[in-house]
This record gives C-alpha cells, structure tokens and sequence, in this order.
C-alpha cells in the first residue's frame, strides 16, 4: 500500500510540475517572443498561431490520413515555418510545397485577415506559383470557398504567411486561457498554490514522523 501511495504521489508531481512548465512556457512566449505586426510570437523563423475558427476541423467528407498535418481543431496552437525573405530562397521553398500541405495566409474579403487551409492544387508559373487553398471542414459555417494565392503577383495583399509543420492542442488551450485574467490566475496561480500545499504537507508530514520517533525513545 506505501509503495503504491509513493508511486501516485510521484506521478502527481510529475503531471503537476510538468502543466506548471508549461504554463510557464506559454507565458514567456506570450511575454517575451518577437511579435510580427499583427501581434503573433515568433521563435526562431516559426510563428505561433492560435486557430480561431473551426475550417480545418475533422471533417467526414475530407480524407486526411495521408497528409503529414491532419485535421485541426479550434483552439491548436500550430507552429508555421516563415517563407524567407530572400526572393531565391523563397521560390525553392515554395518549390518544395506539395498538395495537401497546410498554409497561413493573409486574405483579402472586406478586409484582410489570417486564414489556415490546405493546398488543394498547386501550378507553377513563370516567376513562381498558383496555389489554391481550401478548408477541412467542408461543414463549417465559415467554409468561405477556396482561395488563390498567386506569388508572382508581390503587390496583392493576399500573400502566404508560411507553412504548418506542427500543432499542439494542449500549448493551443493553454495559450487561450492566459489571454484572459481568470485564464491567467488558473494557468500560473493554481498550480503554484497546488505545489506550495502539497510540499507543505509533505513537510508537516515528516516534521509529524520525526516527532513520534522521538517520543518512542
């Protein structure tokens, strides 16, 4: 019974500190990250983004299962690699670029905003590509259509961001929540109040030891 109370107090430990490093983590990018011009953090070349609506969501009439980057739901945070700012260097990037890879983009409705889809056809050009971009969620009741990115045409402001190459629900959640103040008090201070209560427990509970050793002798 002691050894089974030892291995869940060590595994609640474990899944604490590591929710509180990450929390930590969260708040560092959030404070400290180089911040593009619409305010998203930016670590070595990648930009970390937060999806806001539900278009690249699992959708039963899109098949993903071959694609590197699967579905993603509202809320992940996904990491996009930066098209570099070389001319050269950008058109071998977009060389690389096959369908089915997911791109952030600026697009312009009424106004521009950011959106995350997947190439759906890609064509070469002379000076450099096509591509046009669809969402997942073929059910989503912001499904605008598809999109077309021409990178030939450096004038327009509909251009590409850069390419998702990862995604993580759980650094999405966490990021979410510490946007807002209650977010924040959970985030950070609930579990520093969690570890200060256990260690003082853990304390008093030795302090309680070493007093009946004490007594019995």
């Amino acid at each position: 019974m002691e050894k089974a109370n030892k291995i869940r107090d060590i595994v609640t430990n474990v899944l604490l500190y590591f929710f509180l490093a990450l929390c930590i983590l969260s708040l560092a990018i959030t404070i400290f990250a180089k911040k593009d011009s619409d305010g998203t953090a930016e670590v070595f070349g990648h930009q970390l983004r937060i999806i806001v609506s539900d278009s690249m969501d699992k959708c039963e009439l899109t098949d993903v299962s071959d694609f590197e980057i699967k579905s993603i739901p509202l809320r992940s945070m996904v990491f996009v690699e930066l098209v570099p700012d070389d001319p050269e260097e950008a058109y071998e990037w977009y060389s690389d670029l096959d369908e089915g890879d997911v791109l952030t983009f600026k697009y312009v409705y009424s106004t521009q905003i950011t959106i995350t889809h997947r190439i759906t056809e890609i064509k070469e050009k002379e000076g450099g590509f096509e591509i046009r971009l669809e969402g997942d969620n073929k059910n989503s009741e912001t499904n605008q259509g598809y999109q077309i990115i021409d990178t030939t045409d450096t004038d327009s402001m509909n251009y590409v961001v850069g390419k998702v190459v990862g995604q993580s629900k759980v650094f999405g959640f966490i990021l979410s929540i510490m946007k807002e103040p209650l977010g924040l008090i959970f985030a950070i201070i609930v579990p520093c109040t969690i570890v200060i209560i256990i260690e003082t427990i853990k304390i008093a509970s030795v302090i309680s030891e070493e007093k009946k050793k004490e007594a019995l002798r």
